[in-house]
């Protein structure tokens, strides 16, 4: 009895003494977790923190997705000039022009206008004032003294009921640089450009009745503007003849023009409006989305509830988390989708009334 007491002892001494040196371990981290964190910055950092409002990420060797304040610019390089899809918004444009020049020394050349919704098309001014100012120099290891800009060869392109809306609109309102110089009215528009075929297609009665979106063939690129917005829920004008059908059927063409790689990723990139680089499954979800949120709605209308019951029965609810933005409030995303079905041609299209 006396061997198994003593042989105990020491087998509880060492739990004991593996417990100490854990907790002082611990310890130990704690703090170095703590010094590691910088100074004046809260560990769990206040959304009030605004990130960087200028970001530039490559999609391809000559392609890249420019960040400007929440929007996206599709760029595309090449020996004959830069293309941009949309113009930064013009408090953003200089620094994001000043990230494009990083990049090349050629004069932009063209800009294609997804929609004349402000924050894409209202840049247009800053962008085609870089070709005014004259002598105005690159920067930065072994630039050259070159201009970038359009002096007075950029086209500023846009199906042609952007250009209307404009120019319905004040002059004081819309100044004459931000207008389309070049527009299409038919469904598709192709050019060529740095030696890559390019093929705008116009995308009726979407998030408004003047959208575009554009194919880099050669790159496997789609610029969808905001037809396909992944950080929010869709903006769907209903005063600029935007409707819940024209984006499903705008979804459902760029997943006609989307191809994946192995189990689902990869493959073609596709730009959107706003929010994240994506991939075909990404506006699968986001598609099936917009889908089964209007067969609710639809379902509900058939029961004769009116808008605001509609809304209180929160059809978006199992999506909030995911697509919740201030910049379209579920709300509104359901009132858009609710007067798009009311006004739906009763015979089972997906025109409206005239």
């Amino acid at each position: 009895m006396r061997r198994a007491v003593d042989s105990a002892e020491p087998a509880a001494e060492h739990a004991r003494l593996g417990r100490a040196f854990a907790l002082a371990t611990l310890s130990v981290l704690a703090g170095a977790i703590a010094l590691a964190q910088p100074r004046g910055v809260s560990r769990n950092p206040s959304p009030a923190v605004p990130e960087a409002a200028v970001r530039l990420l490559q999609v391809r060797p000559n392609i890249y997705m420019l960040s400007a304040g929440g929007a996206n610019v599709t760029v595309q390089l090449g020996k004959n000039g830069v293309l941009l899809v949309d113009a930064p918004p013009p408090e953003f444009a200089q620094p994001a022009l000043a990230e494009i020049a990083k990049l090349s020394v050629v004069p932009i050349r063209y800009v294609v206008s997804t929609s004349d919704a402000r924050e894409h098309i209202a840049g247009n001014e800053q962008v085609a004032a870089l070709g005014q100012a004259v002598g105005a120099p690159l920067q930065g290891p072994g630039a050259n003294p070159v201009l970038l800009g359009s002096a007075q060869g950029m086209t500023i392109l846009a199906h042609e009921n952007v250009l209307n809306r404009l120019t319905q609109a004040t002059a004081a309102a819309v100044p004459r640089s931000v207008l389309p110089t070049s527009e299409y009215y038919e469904p598709t528009k192709d050019f060529s450009f740095n030696g890559e075929p390019i093929i705008v297609y116009h995308m009726p009665k979407a998030h408004s009745d003047g959208d575009s979106i554009v194919l880099f063939r050669s790159s496997d690129v789609i610029s969808a503007g905001d037809v396909f917005t992944p950080d929010r829920y869709p903006n769907i004008d209903r005063s600029r003849g935007g409707s819940v059908q024209g984006v499903i059927v705008a979804l459902n063409s760029i997943l006609a023009m989307t191809v994946p790689e192995a189990f689902a990723e990869g493959g073609t990139k596709v730009i959107p409006g706003h929010g994240r680089l994506s991939e075909e499954i990404d506006v699968v979800e986001y598609r099936d989305m917009v889908v089964i949120v209007t067969d609710r709605i639809s379902d509900l209308i058939a029961k004769g509830q009116t808008l605001e019951q509609v809304q209180a029965a929160r059809p978006t609810l199992d999506y909030d988390v995911e697509y919740y933005n201030p910049a379209v409030a579920p709300s509104t995303f359901v009132a858009a989708v609710y007067s798009s079905l009311e006004r739906a041609d009763p015979s089972g299209g997906n025109g409206e009334r005239n």
